[in-house]
């Protein structure tokens, strides 16, 4: 792996860039390798998240795994997440939205983002969406069972963004799993490599270092 992240590094020295889509279902540990990919690179690489990318949706929402569904494309401005990759791939700096999961309301304020040589995209329906999609130099899935997807969102959402058990739950098998199985899981026929959430990150990290590195 060492070699690997050195052959990315000279790609880098040499003005190179490079955008890599992280994909996969919600809970399939997308996010982790992601973040262990930006956290390899530090300030080489930055992280786009396509959770800050929501609309609106504080208008519509009905309660804790209610109606309105997070799940599918429509749910996301995929548009604007195009124009700021194109803009960091030319190596300018975006202003990212910033959506309030409490509220779920996008925020009149944004988070500053300097274009790095390394733009990694995190994000369930990133290799859906062909806009997006088109512009990756790599892109990756990470397959993971589902039943281990469950009980890490369920994790994640009742520690980070205040939902309840019965909210997640509801949710998840009312709009996760048919968008998972209607979007996220065809769109993995889109990626250059499909690597496995359970498995340990190194590994993973190896084989996604390996298909950078090369020429």
């Amino acid at each position: 792996m060492t070699d690997s992240l050195a052959r990315c590094r000279a790609h880098f020295a040499n003005g190179r860039r490079v955008l890599i889509g992280v994909a996969g279902g919600s809970g399939s540990g997308k996010t982790t390798l992601a973040q262990e990919l930006v956290r390899a690179f530090a300030d080489d690489a930055c992280l786009v998240m396509q959770d800050s990318f929501y609309i609106d949706q504080s208008a519509r929402f009905d309660g804790d795994g209610g109606s309105v569904n997070f799940d599918h494309p429509s749910s996301l401005d995929f548009p604007l997440l195009e124009s700021q990759l194109k803009a960091l791939r030319e190596g300018k700096p975006v202003e990212v939205p910033i959506y309030d999961f409490a509220t779920h309301k996008r925020l009149t304020r944004t988070d500053p983002l300097a274009a790095r040589p390394l733009v990694v995209v995190d994000g369930t329906l990133i290799l859906d969406a062909a806009n997006v999609r088109d512009l990756f130099d790599v892109a990756v899935f990470v397959e993971c069972e589902e039943d281990v997807r469950f009980n890490r969102r369920l994790e994640r959402d009742v520690r980070e963004r205040g939902r309840t058990p019965d909210g997640v739950h509801k949710q998840f098998h009312r709009q996760v799993k048919p968008m998972h199985d209607a979007f996220v899981e065809p769109s993995k026929q889109h990626a250059h490599l499909r690597v496995s959430g359970t498995e340990p990150i190194d590994v993973s990290m190896a084989t996604v270092l390996e298909l950078l590195g090369r020429p």
